[in-house]
């Protein structure tokens, strides 16, 4: 029986995703699946390592690995009303010299951080779920958060600056890209066509028979979240793309790489 590995993160929207697949609730074609749960700044650079056959990335780091690794069209994250927030403390910093807690160099949200502050230059990368901490605790003057913490930082008193999937949502006028499955050029085609099949189901399956009752998979894996938070998270980030990103999708893809484009040429 062919085993795959496969790495996603932790994160209800995706353990929701891929719970039937890894689960064996769907018939998986006699494949089964050996999981890497990390968050996804890791999963970008064991993807730029070319570590594993089918992971999780960022779309910011697409760009980066399109030479070595091909998109499969389900079981991504995209949307409108879905992107980071950039988040402070008590005052408003300044733009140009503020000190910016970010998810990742190769992440989306530091590509939409990018886009819209393209003079801020003063910046420290950490680990998503670090960054409410670190402005609290006053470590950095603002931060760029993703995932859970979009529905926590006003509890704990942070205030929000800027949506920053908005402004790409405005300036696009196209949902954004955050995250997609990608699969590695040197499996074999009919395979990988399969698995992107195979992930659907999952991801059809899911809507259809997890949302009432949330698997066990997904809780277990939920880092404490309240069941409310874990459904927020999966309303926010799981819909029509993670079945399939169509042609909008790619085309808001391809509107990203344009920002990674200019960002890159710039630097």
């Amino acid at each position: 029986m062919p085993v795959i590995e496969l790495g996603f993160s932790p994160c209800p929207n995706d353990t929701f995703i891929f719970d039937a697949l890894v689960n064996q609730k769907i018939d998986t074609k006699g494949y089964t699946f050996n999981i890497h749960l990390e968050d996804v700044q890791t999963l970008n650079e064991w993807a730029l390592a070319g570590k594993l056959p089918y992971s999780k990335i960022s779309y910011g780091a697409w760009p980066s690995l399109k030479e070595q690794y091909q998109l499969l069209k389900s079981g991504g994250a995209l949307g409108k009303g879905v992107g980071p927030l950039l988040i402070y403390k008590d005052q408003q910093p300044d733009a140009a010299t503020m000190k910016v807690a970010i998810p990742g160099i190769n992440t989306t949200a530091h590509l939409l951080f990018s886009l819209a502050f393209p003079t801020a230059n003063n910046k420290s990368f950490l680990v998503f779920n670090e960054i409410e901490d670190a402005v609290l605790s006053g470590k950095v003057d603002a931060g760029v958060i993703i995932h859970e913490n979009r529905f926590t930082y006003s509890q704990k008193g942070l205030k929000k600056w800027m949506d920053l999937g908005t402004y790409f949502e405005e300036t696009f006028n196209a949902p954004i890209p955050l995250g997609g499955i990608i699969a590695r050029k040197d499996n074999d085609q009919k395979e990988i066509a399969l698995i992107d099949a195979l992930i659907k189901e999952s991801v059809e399956y899911a809507f259809k028979n997890s949302y009432e009752n949330l698997p066990e998979f997904v809780k277990c894996h939920s880092q404490e979240m309240s069941e409310q938070v874990m459904r927020q998270h999966i309303d926010l980030y799981v819909n029509d793309f993670s079945i399939d990103m169509g042609t909008q999708g790619a085309n808001a893809i391809a509107a990203l790489e344009k920002v990674y484009s200019s960002f890159n040429a710039a630097e």
